[in-house]
């Protein structure tokens, strides 16, 4: 996943960086928000009834953005879809984790952690090219 932004413009919500969407933002957003309630971790199951939830339009949830903003409104979302282009890009994104042994999804702090590490490869680079300051 590519990930584009603009350092002067940066939106304050990490969801906006990281999904084209306000719909992908949304469920992202709601995903990592209720495992966070449960301890942050989700099972593989658990994680199937979430999909399962959105999928037939049963998930309900209170969302930040206008114009739903504090109101409760009912979620949908394609399951395949779900797995596609939320979960999997987060995974590959470090921030959430799959244990195969455990069969659990773990929300993960992989992702600063190579956040991190691109930054140090930027200033290798810059080093590597004569650039000091």
């Amino acid at each position: 996943m590519v990930i584009l932004f603009d350092m002067f413009n940066l939106p304050e919500d990490i969801y906006e960086i990281i999904f084209a969407t306000s719909q992908q933002r949304i469920v992202g957003k709601l995903l990592i928000r209720t495992m966070i309630k449960q301890g942050g971790t989700f099972t593989k199951t658990e994680m199937s009834f979430f999909a399962t939830k959105l999928h037939e339009g049963e998930m309900v949830a209170e969302i930040d953005e206008e114009p739903y903003k504090g109101k409760k409104v009912k979620l949908s979302y394609n399951k395949r879809q779900f797995y596609d282009r939320i979960v999997t890009p987060m995974k590959s994104m470090g921030l959430i984790d799959y244990d195969l042994y455990r069969k659990i999804y773990i929300v993960s702090d992989k992702f600063n952690k190579e956040m991190i590490r691109i930054g140090l490869m930027w200033l290798k680079e810059l080093r590597k090219n004569g650039y000091s300051r």
